[in-house]
Formats: structure tokens, sequence, C-alpha cells
């Protein structure tokens, strides 16, 4: 499965996904950019490797989109391709979004076929789309390109990710009909507010097919399965599942599990993890 035809430019998310790999990224809550390129030189320097994505949350985190630019040419300089959560599907926050230079956009609470038509047609230039004309930093994140390179114009159509979030039982119940919208590219499982939203237990029965439904209708539609996980252990079942794209951690939640870690280490309230010599 490829998400494009004819390239301008790429990303580094858009290439994973097109080589069948999976893509491994990280969620940022934070509007801080040094901690940014930290997490991912940290990843690409070990032998892990690197993350091809980092979302910005700008819907829950504590980022607005003055943060955008910063953030965003922070993550694509260590060859990651920043996404973007708007607060919500309105065609300004996509085009403030895209504008500072993401690589691609996430919109919450997805319901329908409708809705998903409607994030794509914000995301594209005219005549696919209504996305206003001004990317007048858009490429600083995009190496090799340079103002007024019609190169962007023509890679925006096609490489930068639309991804909706798919976190209520409408969405779930038109997952099919929402996948098969020419221009979405990733259908994501937001698992927490699908859970609410559904009237379920996290990690129940009920939920669990509803995950797995979303799954189904990405891939029979020949799009990308992507979904919200808070831990390295999650998120290795939902690729053995075949999700395409995970979130293997928060910043957030990463630093106060680290820090309780260490100082439980030092004060002796916790078992130190102790690596063996090979």
């Amino acid at each position: 499965m490829t998400l494009s035809t004819k390239i301008s430019f790429t990303t580094p998310l858009r290439s994973i996904l097109n080589s069948g790999k999976t893509a491994y990224g990280c969620w940022m809550a934070f509007a801080c950019p040094p901690l940014a390129r930290t997490i991912l030189r940290s990843a690409s320097t070990s032998h892990a490797g690197p993350f091809s994505w980092v979302l910005i949350d700008a819907e829950h985190g504590l980022i607005g989109d003055g943060d955008y630019y910063e953030l965003v040419n922070s993550i694509a300089s260590e060859g990651a391709s920043p996404i973007i959560r708007v607060p919500w599907a309105e065609e300004w926050m996509i085009k403030r979004a895209l504008d500072s230079g993401a690589h691609g956009i996430l919109t919450p609470m997805c319901h329908t076929a409708a809705d998903a038509a409607m994030i794509v047609r914000y995301s594209k230039y005219p005549p696919k789309g209504t996305r206003g004309y001004g990317p007048i930093f858009a490429f600083h994140s995009l190496s090799g390109l340079g103002p007024g390179d019609p190169a962007y114009d023509e890679g925006a159509q096609t490489e930068l990710i639309v991804a909706v979030q798919i976190e209520s039982r409408q969405g779930v119940d038109n997952a099919a009909s929402i996948a098969a919208v020419d221009g979405v590219d990733v259908l994501l499982v937001g698992p927490f507010d699908l859970a609410k939203q559904i009237g379920v237990i996290p990690g129940g029965t009920d939920h669990e097919a509803a995950i797995q439904k979303v799954l189904k209708a990405a891939h029979g539609a020949g799009k990308k399965a992507a979904i919200f996980c808070l831990s390295g252990a999650q998120a290795r079942l939902r690729v053995q599942q075949g999700f395409d794209m995970v979130s293997v951690s928060t910043d957030s939640t990463v630093a106060g599990e680290a820090m309780v870690q260490h100082l439980g280490t030092a004060n002796g309230t916790l078992t130190p993890v102790v690596v063996a010599n090979k």
C-alpha cells in the first residue's frame, strides 16, 4: 500500500509508511523545542533507532499555534516528521498548522465521511481543496526547498499527511466510509476518548472490538492505521496486531516516570534496574 504517486518532495513519515515499515513516533504536550531535539537525538544515536514522527499536541497539550514554527523546525531538523494535532477540524486551524511547516495534520473527532472530506478539502490547495495560499515559512521544514519553490505547492497536494482521529461510536460505525475518502491517509484511534464515548472499559472486549474494526476498515481501503499508545509495551502489541503507525509514549509520561525511577533508586524505595554486562 502506497500513499502517493507523484512526488515533488517527501517526508520521513511518508517515506516510512510507503516502504511498508512501521512508523514509530512520540507525543509532545510541552512547547519545548530543546526537549524535542533531545528526545529525537537520543533515539537516533541509540540502538533503538530513530523516530519517524512526532505528534505536536495542540488539542490537549500546552501548545498554541505561536509555538508551531519552532517546534516543527526543531523536529524536522532531527530527521522526523512533525505532525500537528489541531484543536478542532477548523479550516483556519489546519491552514495555520500547515503554513508553519507541519508535515501533516491530525484532526480530532472525525465522525463521518462528510467530516473526512471536509478535512481533506481544508488541507489541499485548489482545485483539490480550499486551503488558502501563503506558505511563507512552510518550506523551512523541508530540506532543499527555497522561497517560492513550486515543489512545495505540488508536494503539498500529495505528500503532506492527512490523518483523522476515530474516537466515537459514530466514527467506528462509519470507519469504512471514512477510510474510503480520497485524500485521507491515516485513521488514528484515540483509545481513551473512544472508551469514554462508547461507554466501555478501556482494554475490555467491546473496546478492543471497536479498535479492531477501525484497523480493518483502514486496511480495507488501502489506508494506514495508527493508534495512540502510552508505553512501548502497548505499542509493541499494536504493531503485532498490524497497526502501521504507533506512538510509544508522551513527553510528560516519560519525564515523570523516569524521574520517579531514579528517585526511587537513589533513596532505596525502588529496586534498580540492573543491566548485565555483555
